[in-house]
């Protein structure tokens, strides 16, 4: 992909409809594996933030009055050159965010889903003839876009959980302001940029502004933003929410998750171990979906433990751009702590290290925890590591209960040789997503994601909601000829 995300176009710059040096610091992109510089980015400021804004709101009208069909082959054509170019994007998702192979590739198709559905939107109808409440007036109910929507995205999925979102807001007509995570602003940001160039999306409507918390800040409270879409921490969430509410923008929020697996007594437990490894390991378990606890019953337990320790015991870990290994680096050093500390707090509290536990530099070893219970950090809090704790319960009641007994409500996971036994269960857990007999690790461009509680405030991802998260109702009569009315 060396034309189309040439080193120096984006090296040092920001995107504001054409690459320009931005109004903050520039920032070193790190290769966590090696501690490499892969380049240089740009950092925006508040003021860089409104100028897109207002650049953006400018441009916006144009695009919406664009008719369908032109909107669907820019988005289409972004598919194609991504398809073309994946090689180059999947070395950008190992080097710059730890991404094993299979995961980049895994990262790269969903993109390519994601811009396919989307360019199926703009073709589709977008409104209701209403019943005519008055003689002779015609009503009619349309959607039409917001405007500008602001894109807050993470580093561990960075090309997916940004273009879930700016893909189907520009094909509804919007604008769309980026702000990628600092930590993967290639990838993540300088990729989406590029493809949509090269796609030729007209100019002004696309703005990629890597950035921490002023930038952030200021997408939130900008009068020219009718929308933020945010994926993260749901304790960075808490604050989006709360600055963008005082604007009474749209907020979305995607956030954390502490996702029960449930393992019942009539499960394949060489399958339920194998899809609670892949659960809980897939990228470090550095994914809001991970497998968080997992919750297993009694007369299995001893059974289940053995085989997912055996699993975690022989993972390899290492430089997945030099190596064929199962799991790469955590993103840095702050993350490895954290994890470190939920470990040894849990182990302290009682629990068994079953495999893993330790950690070289920022590779931590697949771990699995046994005997941990709902007053320890490893059941209580969002690990974002890979690390498997066990609880065991008695009964069908006491998973559920287990799996309840959280804040978050993002996914669950049942494993059983009853779909009709998991269907019961799941009728019961509190989360946006249940899946039967599968790992908690899903995701389909047209299907609703999204979680409830601290994992997000009932927005969702995915083509068939994309109506309602990007776009709004407008209401519209006419008549032949205007008439008097009593006054």
């Amino acid at each position: 992909m060396t034309n189309l995300l040439a080193h120096q176009q984006w090296h040092g710059k920001i995107f504001d409809g054409q690459w320009i040096d931005g109004g903050g610091d520039t920032v070193e992109s790190l290769e966590p594996a090696t501690g490499e510089v892969l380049g240089v980015i740009g950092t925006a400021t508040a003021a860089d933030i409104d100028r897109a804004a207002h650049i953006a709101s400018a441009a916006q009208p144009a695009w919406a009055a664009t008719i369908g069909q032109a909107r669907a082959s820019v988005i289409r054509k972004a598919a194609q050159i991504l398809e073309a170019e994946r090689a180059e994007v999947e070395r950008w998702l190992i080097r710059e965010g730890g991404s094993v192979p299979g995961k980049a590739a895994f990262e790269v198709d969903l993109v390519i889903s994601e811009l396919w559905e989307a360019s199926a939107l703009p073709t589709q109808p977008f409104g209701h003839l209403l019943p005519a409440s008055q003689e002779g007036r015609t009503s009619i109910a349309r959607r039409v876009p917001l405007g500008v929507v602001g894109v807050i995205s993470p580093w561990n999925f960075p090309l997916l959980l940004a273009m879930r979102a700016v893909a189907p807001a520009l094909a509804l007509g919007n604008g769309v302001v980026l702000k990628p995570d600092v930590q993967t602003a290639i990838s993540g940001g300088a990729v989406i940029a590029e493809l949509f160039t090269s796609a030729g999306l007209p100019e002004g409507l696309l703005h990629v502004l890597a950035g921490d918390a002023e930038p952030g800040q200021a997408l939130c409270e900008s009068p020219s933003i009718a929308m933020v879409s945010f994926t993260g921490s749901t304790a960075v969430g808490r604050q989006v929410g709360a600055t963008a509410g005082r604007t009474l923008k749209r907020v979305s929020l995607e956030l954390g998750g502490n996702n029960a697996l449930i393992v019942l007594d009539d499960a394949d437990l060489d399958a339920a171990s194998s899809a609670g490894a892949w659960g809980s390991f897939l990228h470090q378990g550095q994914v809001c979906m991970t497998a968080g606890r997992h919750i297993v019953l009694e007369s299995v337990a001893d059974q289940y433990l053995d085989l997912l320790a055996k699993r975690a015991a022989v993972l390899p870990v290492g430089d997945p751009n030099t190596g064929d290994v199962a799991l790469g680096p955590l993103i840095n050093a702050r993350q490895i702590a954290n994890v470190d500390r939920i470990v040894q707090g849990t182990k302290a509290a009682g629990a068994e290290i079953r495999a893993g536990g330790t950690y070289e530099g920022l590779f931590y070893q697949p771990t699995v925890l046994a005997g941990v219970t709902s007053d320890m950090p490893a059941f209580r809090e969002e690990i974002f590591g890979p690390v498997a704790p066990v609880v065991i319960v008695k009964d069908e009641d006491e998973a559920v209960r287990s799996a309840n007994d959280s804040e978050y409500g993002l996914v669950a996971a049942i494993q059983t040789g009853s779909v009709e036994r998991g269907e019961r269960i799941a009728d019961r857990l509190r989360t946006g997503i249940v899946h039967i007999n599968d790992q908690t690790l899903n995701n389909d461009a047209y299907a609703p994601f999204g979680g409830t509680g601290a994992s997000g405030n009932g927005a969702r991802f995915g083509t068939q909601s994309s109506w309602d998260e990007f776009t709004t109702w407008q209401w519209r009569t006419s008549r032949p000829a205007a008439q008097t009315f009593p006054f």
